[in-house]
Order: structure tokens, then sequence, then C-alpha cells
């Protein structure tokens, strides 16, 4: 790396606290991401044994304890990596939070865990404040320097952080009897608004990681996720989301999940560049594959809507198990890899693991086609979803365990 090089990869580091810290706790990514992969896998092979009535947890009601450690168990600990490694980056006045305030974030995260798993124990209010504490701390953290900014180019991501942190408080006041809303509800339209922060932040790590490619690849092109593309996304999503909490057995559901599937398969577009088409560059074929299983699942919504066909839950795991699942496994490769000064790379192991979460997404939705195997397969789809998250241990924990290869802090 040319001095000019390191300098440009470093701007955002130019307010890094002074000092040596561990390298696990030297930017945000490190330490979330080295307890994260292990609780997704975890997680989803415990829930699968739990289903199929192989083990007893002391949880009152387990459906609803799944959904929301996929949701917001997981999904907080990404969202807390994604802006504490981001917000350097998009706002390089941002001073980085490294060393024990990482730590004390990271202990943060693990309390709600550990509150949310023996909520009977701990009490609703108790594990409300662990939980939704810790959102508001961090949209808190994004919303400063988003308002800030004259240009005011990211406060989208700031909205959005706001409107999970009250979705998330309104779960806590269902539990809690105060709202006549049934919880499970608010956890169905808590996923369309982390989906909607995922295609935000998917805009930004596309961006950087495919720009980052063509570099490497000496390809004289930029690559520009287009805003108008994503909006349109977001718009069809908020209206999928808030007709199905407040009219869920309205017809034209179908549509606007059609509606869905067409805006996010319309984003391919920005692929297709002036002079090179980048649709199946290997790397590049990781983000294809994300948004191309989306669109898929909201299709198949859609005719499930049309033709009645009575299986929501089991064809909304195109967007759980295949779109959250890719998303999870795809930008902790991405991050792990630019944010340890390594050039993007792929292998045989990495897009093993992408096929394999998409072999599980196509068995865990069509379950209820072979009913005398479900067990079965609840049990492998799980098994096979959380491969990926192993392969990802075996080969990334040893660069979140080592300082950046190209000597830059962090």
């Amino acid at each position: 790396m040319t001095e000019l090089e390191k300098q440009y990869a470093s701007r955002h580091y130019l307010y890094y606290p002074k000092g040596d810290f561990p390298t696990y706790l030297a930017y945000g990514f490190r330490p979330i991401f080295l307890l994260l992969a292990p609780y997704i896998i975890i997680n989803i092979i415990l829930w699968s044994f739990v289903f199929g009535g192989y083990i007893n947890l002391p949880i009152e009601n387990t459906l609803n304890w799944h959904m929301y450690e996929m949701i917001f168990g997981v999904g907080t600990a990404m969202i807390v990596a994604f802006f504490l490694t981001g917000l350097p980056e998009l706002f390089p006045s941002v001073v980085p939070i490294v060393g024990k305030k990482l730590a004390l974030i990271v202990l943060w995260w693990v309390l709600g865990r550990f509150s949310f798993w023996f909520m009977d124990y701990f009490g609703v209010l108790f594990t409300a404040i662990i939980n939704v504490g810790l959102m508001a701390y961090i949209s808190y953290l994004a919303a400063i320097p988003a308002f800030k900014d004259r240009n005011k180019k990211h406060v989208s991501l700031a909205y959005s952080m706001v409107s999970i942190v009250i979705i998330q408080a309104l779960f806590f006041a269902s539990e809690l009897k105060i709202l006549e809303i049934n919880s499970y509800k608010i956890l169905l339209l808590s996923l369309i608004l982390v989906l909607v922060l995922i295609f935000l932040a998917l805009r930004r790590v596309s961006m950087e990681s495919i720009n980052e490619l063509l570099e490497q690849e000496k390809i004289d092109d930029t690559f520009l996720a287009k805003s108008f593309r994503y909006n349109l996304v977001i718009f069809c999503l908020l209206l999928y989301g808030f007709v199905e909490f407040f009219f869920p057995n309205n017809s034209t559901l179908a549509y606007i999940c059609f509606a869905c599937g067409a805006s996010v398969l319309a984003i391919l577009n920005d692929f297709i560049l002036k002079d090179n088409n980048i649709l199946f560059k290997p790397f590049v074929l990781y983000i294809v594959t994300t948004i191309l299983l989306t669109s898929i699942g909201f299709f198949f919504l859609g005719f499930n809507y049309l033709f009645e066909l009575n299986v929501t839950n089991h064809f909304r795991h195109f967007i759980t198990t295949g779109t959250f699942g890719m998303v999870f496994y795809v930008i902790m490769i991405i991050v792990s890899t630019i944010h340890t000064g390594r050039e993007i790379f792929t292998n045989l192991y990495l897009t093993i693991g992408l096929m394999l979460i998409i072999i599980s997404t196509f068995i865990r939705a069509f379950i209820p086609y072979y009913f005398e195997y479900s067990m079965i397969l609840y049990i492998l789809s799980s098994i096979i979803w959380a491969i990926p998250f192993v392969i990802y241990i075996k080969i990334f924990f040893p660069f979140l365990l080592k300082p950046r290869a190209d000597g830059i802090k962090g």
C-alpha cells in the first residue's frame, strides 16, 4: 500500500483515540462479530430442537423469543457493529468508540440477551430497559452527526433507527399489557422496519466494497447504488408492513408484495456500469444473490396471498432465513475484510456458505409441502443455515484477533 493509499484508507481514523487497545477492542465490529457468529449458530440450532419438542427452555412464549432474538438480538448486534464501524467513515469527525467504552457496549448487548432469555425471571420492565436502552443509545450516536451534517445525506439512517427503537418499545409495552396489540403482530412489523435499515446499510456497504473491488482489479469505472431505486424499495416495504399490520386480510397485499419484489429486483440495474457488467463477478455475486433472494421471497409471498395458499409464515422465511441470513453473512465478510486492511476475496468455502443459506431457505420455506418430514426438515434447515457461520469463524476469526494487515490503527 502506497503512502497516498494509506492516507486515503485512514482518513476516517484521524480522530482515533490515543493509546494502546487490545486488538479485539480496537474497532466496533471486532468484539461484536467475535460473539455474534457463535451466538447465531447456538441460537438457530437450539430453536430447531425447541420447536421440534426435543428441548424445553424456561420461556413461556418460545415463538416470540425466537423471532425477537433473530430480529432484535442478532439484528441489534449487526446494527451496533454497522454504526460503531461506519459512523467515523460517514462522518470523519466522529471519534471511534474503542477500548473500555466499546467493551461496555458489548456487555450491554450480552446483558440484553441474558435478560430476554430469562425474561420470565428478570421481568419484562427490566428486560425492556436494557434492550430498548441500547438501541436508543446507538440511535443517539447516529443522530448527532447525521443532523449536524450540512448535506443531511445520512439522516435516513437516523430516522430508521428511531423507528426501530419505537417498535421495540411497543413490543415490550404489549408484553406489559399496556397496549392491547398482539406482540406477534408488532414483531412482524419490526421485521419490515429492520429490513428497511438493512437496505439503507446495504446501499452504503455495497458502494464501499464494490468500488474497492473495482480499484483492486484496475477497472476504470465507478459503482453507484442509486438512491431512487432504494427509496422505491423502502416505500414498497413500508407500505407492505403497515398494510399487513393494520389490514392483515386485505386483498391488495398480494400486489404490494409483487411491487416489493419488482422494486428490489430493479436494484440489479445498478450493477450494469457504463463500460462494464459486474453482475457476475465472484464477490459482487454475493450481494446480487442477496437481492435476488429477497425479490424471489416477495414474489412467493405475493402468490401466497393471491391464491390463498395459507403458507404466509413459511414463505416469510425467504426474508428471514434468506435475506437476513445472507445479509448477516455477506456484511460480516465485507466488514471483516476491508476493515482489517485486507483486499476483498472469495474462495470455495465462502461460496459454499452462500449456497448453503440458499438451500436452507428453500427447505424451510417449502416445509408445509412435505409435512410428514417436517420436524426433520426444521432441524436440517437450521443446521445447514448455521454452517456458513462456522465457515466465517474458521476464516475470519484470525483476522479479527490480529492487527490490521496494512498497519493502520483499528
